[in-house]
């Protein structure tokens, strides 16, 4: 049942053209960003490390930039997806009916969660298209890729428990998507405090997401990172379920 509604969740995204302008616009971006990155890689930073010892290559130049960049983009973009999943729900008044049916609520909040997972991934996997691309005429670090597409997958998985939360709480989609948008930027600005001269903390940088996600960006693949990805997702997605199991029982 959980795959079913899965499917049903990343069928009914491409019903609106949201999710197609989102895509289209996503990739436009980030096809001029790692063409004009892979013109200067060319131009200027190859000519001055020919010869170099250990110089860092088109991997580290051009594709962990180019994989950074589409976390930031992403965290502007993924409150849009992810804000009708259930506010949609309480709209049309068909979330008593969901949650009346034969199926648990943690059943509902996985298959919403996977259909949106996959939507993700599905982005994910066009902007690997543009690395693999060099891969036809240069050398890459297959390794490096791989540890920084984790990462941002991870990364787009967390964004999407955090988003899938805040649309429970409310039936108005602007609303949900304000309020995701709030919650990753707080999590963005705690990494920027957390490293900045003045007010240095070793527990902010803990806390967000993007400190995690730049380990990845380098080609570290830490099991402290991973872990606390998972433990961010079961955190939101727990959430999700005892908010909804909220609205279900009687008062």
């Amino acid at each position: 049942m959980i795959f079913t509604i899965a499917r049903l969740e990343f069928r009914r995204m491409f019903y609106s053209p949201l999710a197609w302008v989102i895509l289209a616009i996503v990739q436009f971006i980030l096809a001029l960003i790692f063409l004009t990155m892979l013109q200067n890689f060319v131009d200027v930073v190859e000519p001055r490390l020919t010869g170099v010892s250990g110089a860092p290559g088109v991997t580290e130049l051009v594709v962990s930039p180019l994989i950074m960049w589409s976390g930031i983009i992403m965290l502007a973009v993924s409150p849009l997806l992810t804000m009708r999943s259930l506010s949609e729900e309480f709209q049309g008044r068909t979330l008593p009916l969901l949650t009346s049916s034969p199926v648990s609520v943690t059943e509902i909040v996985l298959g919403k969660y996977l259909g949106l997972l996959a939507f993700m991934l599905l982005m994910i996997l066009m902007v690997s298209l543009m690395p693999l691309s060099l891969s036809l005429g240069t050398h890459l670090d297959w390794g490096h890729l791989a540890a920084a597409l984790l990462g941002l997958a991870l990364l787009l998985a967390s964004f999407t428990a955090a988003g899938l939360y805040i649309s429970s709480l409310t039936g108005q989609p602007t609303l949900a998507a304000v309020g995701t948008f709030g919650l990753l930027l707080f999590l963005v600005v705690l990494y920027i405090s957390g490293t900045s001269q003045n007010t240095a903390s070793q527990l902010f940088i803990y806390l967000s997401q993007f400190s995690h996600f730049l380990s990845f960006l380098r080609g570290e693949f830490r099991s402290s990172d991973l872990a606390y990805y998972l433990l961010f997702i079961l955190t939101f997605l727990v959430l999700t379920v005892r908010q909804l199991d909220g609205l279900r029982l009687p008062r």
